[in-house]
């Protein structure tokens, strides 16, 4: 009898073992594909990103932010962030009321304020502007004087027309 209660307890643990070594080999499996297909996912983001990096320097060519030569006009003024300044300057011309003067177009539905500016380096700017439903985009030529004033003048201009 006692040896049949050990012979029971061993077959017992064999399969007990038996089951958890195949269970183990199929988690290990599992990890193994699992393991697989997050290095291919994360060279896949790699490659994204690379490519999204590149497209950003891309766009950062032209931006008077990342054009020393350009930015080097400004040394001898004390301006801490000269692009800001010109920004802000140019959208001060906003505040008067009516159109803005340097678009050369009467708004239709409100009055065509700029929105959007590009520096693109210590010469030009193009600029978006809309009057909530019509848009458009303008070059416009700057000079920052000595005395932290802005003269903008229109370079071109270019209306957007609606489809519907």
């Amino acid at each position: 009898m006692k040896t049949r209660i050990f012979l029971y307890l061993f077959i017992f643990s064999a399969l007990i073992a038996l089951y958890l070594y195949v269970s183990g080999a199929k988690q290990v499996s599992a990890i193994g594909e699992q393991n697989t297909e997050l290095k291919l996912q994360i060279k896949q983001l790699e490659d994204s990103l690379r490519t999204t990096e590149l497209k950003v320097l891309d766009l950062q060519y032209f931006s008077l932010d990342t054009n020393d030569d350009a930015l080097s006009y400004y040394d001898h003024l004390s301006l801490e962030d000269p692009g800001r300044y010109i920004a802000d300057k140019l959208l001060e011309s906003n505040e008067s009321g009516g159109d803005n003067p340097l678009i050369p177009y009467e708004g239709m539905e409100n009055d065509f304020k700029i929105n959007k500016i590009k520096l693109l380096n210590h010469k030009w700017i193009i600029a978006d502007f809309s009057d909530g439903k019509y848009w458009g985009e303008l070059v416009i030529l700057y000079e920052l004087k000595d005395d932290l004033s802005v003269d903008f003048t229109l370079i071109d201009h270019l209306l957007y027309t609606r489809s519907n």
